[in-house]
């Protein structure tokens, strides 16, 4: 008897978590980044703003066969500013990849020789591109990680440089944020 009072006590608040747990959502970019609606919350973004971003991708991963999570968070991003009601055509998103994070634009086949599995981030870069974000690799980080005449995925174009793009998109009027 003396475990009964705990023993429904623990059952009423797991029933009551799980009442309250939610499954991902991802309303812009299917399968990446999802994100949990908070229905509770007092910020959201504004709606009626044009959100202009440009992404400095600079984190590489722990390991060949993990996804890049500054990918992941470019389309947490773009699913969170959707879900808190933003209208997808009012968003506008540039990448650009450089330092650690620049293995990730490697074709399939090119990762496979660089580092014998296949490229993860592929299906997340088809997704963004998808979703309408511009991505680029700094021609300058690709030469100096000796990947220069590799074959690249093909959502990916070459900028001269990371430098040139954050600092032309951030002249247009676009904020800057880092992964």
């Amino acid at each position: 008897m003396k475990y009964l009072i705990p023993l429904t006590a623990f059952f009423l608040i797991m029933i009551h978590f799980n009442s309250h747990a939610q499954s991902k959502q991802n309303p812009i970019v299917p399968e990446y980044g999802g994100i949990y609606e908070i229905p509770e919350a007092s910020k959201r973004p504004d709606p009626s703003l044009k959100y202009n971003l440009v992404i400095d991708v600079k984190a590489g991963t722990e390991g060949a066969a993990e996804m890049n999570r500054s990918l992941i968070n470019i389309a947490r991003a773009l699913n969170l500013h959707v879900l808190g009601g933003v209208p997808k055509e009012n968003i506008k998103v540039v990448a650009v990849i450089h330092a650690e994070a620049t293995p990730v634009v490697l074709s399939n086949e090119a990762y496979q020789q660089n580092y014998s599995v296949a490229n993860p981030n592929n299906g997340l870069i088809h997704a963004l591109k998808e979703a309408g974000v511009e991505i680029y690799v700094c021609g300058q980080s690709l030469i100096a990680r000796k990947f220069a005449g590799q074959s690249l995925h093909p959502a990916i174009a070459v900028s001269i440089s990371a430098l040139t793009v954050l600092t032309e998109y951030q002249l247009k009027g676009y904020a800057l944020m880092s992964f």
